[in-house]
């Protein structure tokens, strides 16, 4: 009798502490539930530092070979342009001439008074966006020497995007920066909802950076860019 009574005991006594601890578990796995996720931006507006710009022009003739000297004529003149202007040999290269024969057009209804029709492209590639553009606003000047450049170009060589491409390459050196900023902001608003909620704002439960874009601030300014970076932040909510 005696054992059964202690036996019992121990069995409440159990039955206590595992209901103790059962509660006390319940609690702490509701408190990692709760959470709050917030998104912060972070946006930059950053110039160029980088340009392609594209030099087509097309020449008509029937003689080929005449046509090949014209085109070497006018990109002497063009190489000259772009030098007096402060861009250098180095950075600009010359594609082997587009020809087109009309008389192998079989199916066309081009009725050219020229047989070859065949297109120069050079293509400057140049850190020194504010000298190229200078370059750009001035070719006029070509057009007075009886070069008159296409002011926009589409296909694979030029990547459907027009005649003057501007690039933003230094990323890495603002990562840091709009990555704290767009965290800061993410912040703002969990504590905002932290406090509208009655809680108070816990540690850092998980986070993920998010990915940056780049792209013209608008169309009229392509050599400014938008640089945006979104961040994901879940904190624990704490009463």
């Amino acid at each position: 009798m005696k054992n059964y009574i202690k036996e019992s005991i121990i069995l409440a006594l159990s039955v206590v502490i595992l209901g103790v601890l059962l509660h006390s578990a319940f609690i702490t796995f509701c408190e990692k539930d709760r959470l709050v996720q917030v998104r912060g931006l972070a946006e930059m507006e950053v110039p160029a530092n980088r340009v392609i710009w594209h030099l087509s022009y097309n020449e008509l003739g029937n003689d080929l070979s005449q046509v090949y000297a014209s085109i070497k004529d006018k990109n002497t003149v063009i190489y000259k342009f772009l030098k007096d202007h402060g861009i250098s040999e180095e950075e600009v290269s010359v594609s082997a001439p587009d020809v087109m024969d009309m008389e192998a057009q079989k199916y066309s209804e081009n009725h050219s008074a020229f047989r070859y029709n065949v297109q120069s492209t050079m293509t400057v590639a140049s850190d020194k966006v504010d000298l190229v553009r200078k370059a750009i606003s001035e070719q006029a000047e070509l057009i007075n020497k009886g070069i008159a450049l296409s002011t926009s170009n589409s296909g694979p060589e030029f990547g459907y995007e027009g005649a003057v491409v501007y690039s933003y390459t230094k990323l890495n050196d603002i990562k840091p920066k709009m990555i704290e900023d767009a965290t800061r902001n993410a912040r703002a608003a969990a504590e905002k909802f932290a406090k509208d909620s009655e809680s108070k704002l816990g540690k850092i439960r998980w986070a993920t950076q998010g990915q940056f874009s780049i792209e013209d601030r608008d169309m009229s300014t392509p050599y400014i860019k938008q640089v945006r970076v979104v961040t994901s932040v879940a904190y624990s909510l704490e009463d």
